[in-house]
């Protein structure tokens, strides 16, 4: 086990650069925090480049899920450094970097997707993985210009979810048209007068939902190439829902 103690050590300035986007593109490495995050990564096999934690953090990951102490990437650090790299108000002192292998193509899989097209926040978009991975659906695909899926206010709505389901980055008029030609629907959330109510779908085998930008919706184009538009009823006054909340509302109709 090796040991840092300053915020000034070369790794732990590089290590800090990942809670920005340049910086995890250019090194394809990113940062999760905290003990639940760090529990579903080792479920779900992956191999870490670090292993970083304080003193009781260490402690508390050899006890509960026998880490080997004794690894050259396993790193012990104190308080201040915990604080450098976090990017919460109250760490956990538990840090893990890991691998970016994200595809960044759609290799065509039946089955029940969330198409994500542009959204920007990343609460939303963690949120709404969560939820379709709760629902059981296969995957959700992103946009290019979707919000990073490896920002840490992303990886904390996920809560684990990045290693339960696939997560692709792809172009969305390519996904749906594999979607098509293999004859899965793919149904736009639009407020849109020539839209459809939500309750007049019955839930499919297989499916493609694509849910839009929260300030603009889904854009036109890929709204023209979806087979049906709809739109959840408000029986209130509000104008319309949060985009994580409506997808919500879609993925378990169709769950």
């Amino acid at each position: 086990m090796q040991q840092i103690s300053s915020v000034n050590n070369k790794l732990v300035k590089e290590l800090a650069k990942l809670n920005k986007k340049k910086y995890r593109e250019d090194t394809g490495l990113y940062i999760i925090e905290g003990f639940h995050l760090f529990e579903e990564a080792l479920k779900a096999n992956r191999r870490y480049q670090y292993l970083l934690g304080t003193e009781d953090a260490l402690a508390k990951a050899e006890e509960d899920y026998d880490v080997d102490l004794s690894a050259k990437n396993v790193i012990l650090i104190n308080k201040a450094i915990a604080r450098h790299l976090s990017s919460t108000k109250n760490s956990q002192e538990i840090f893990m970097v890991l691998k970016i292998s994200q595809p960044k193509e759609f290799p065509f899989n039946y089955g029940k997707w969330v198409l994500l097209d542009n959204l920007a926040d990343p609460g939303n978009v963690g949120t709404i993985i969560r939820t379709a991975d709760a629902a059981g659906f296969d995957g959700v695909i992103l946009s290019p210009e979707s919000v990073d899926l490896y920002n840490p206010k992303t990886q904390r709505a996920m809560q684990g979810s990045q290693f339960h389901i696939d997560l692709i980055i792809s172009d969305l008029v390519d996904a749906i048209n594999q979607f098509e030609s293999n004859g899965i629907p793919v149904y736009a959330s639009m407020l849109d007068k020539t839209a459809k109510k939500l309750p007049d779908f019955e839930p499919v085998p297989q499916l493609g939902l694509v849910i839009g930008n929260e300030a603009h919706g889904v854009s036109d184009f890929i709204a023209k190439l979806s087979d049906e538009k709809l739109y959840i009823p408000i029986k209130g006054q509000a104008e319309s829902l949060n985009a994580a909340v409506a997808a919500g509302i879609m993925i378990y109709h169709f769950a």
